[in-house]
């Protein structure tokens, strides 16, 4: 797998390329923020061919994202469930994010297939910047301020 050297980089966003940045894998997770749980489940709804598929599950269960868990079916063989662990469950804003950049730049014409609310209100959401008072900042007020581990 060519992005897993990317997981000893200094640079965060390549070693979270290391492990997300596979094809399929933003899909994979997708689809368990949606509730799949189930291989067979994930492969239908995605069309991914199974070795690809166990790849990259096998990676997302190595790096902590999803556990495995057995299950068994009446009259079944015991087989895996995939579920998020609390890191799965955060890259969900990442997920809301490229949805949020996909329907602004690349809008599909019956419009979102995913509308983001907040649980409860029903209210809509977007991705921002937070900063550490809980106020929302603006793209042009924030910098991107490198340090010294800054890849050279």
């Amino acid at each position: 797998m060519a992005t897993a050297k990317l997981t000893g980089s200094s640079c965060s966003i390549a070693r979270s390329l290391g492990v997300l940045g596979e094809r399929w894998t933003f899909l994979i997770l997708r689809e368990a923020l949606m509730g799949t749980t189930r291989f067979g489940a994930f492969r239908e709804a995605l069309g991914v061919a199974p070795d690809v598929l166990a790849a990259r599950l096998a990676t997302l269960v190595e790096y902590g994202v999803m556990t495995r868990e057995p299950y068994r079916d009446e009259g079944s063989r015991p087989r895996d469930a995939y579920l998020l662990t609390p890191a799965g469950r955060e890259l969900q804003v990442v997920l809301g994010s490229l949805q949020q950049w996909g329907d602004s730049h690349l809008p599909w014409p019956d419009g979102p297939t995913v509308e983001r609310r907040a649980r409860g209100t029903g209210r809509p959401l977007r991705v921002g910047f937070i900063d550490d008072g809980g106020r929302e900042i603006g793209l042009d007020d924030v910098e991107m301020v490198r340090t010294a581990a800054y890849p050279t």
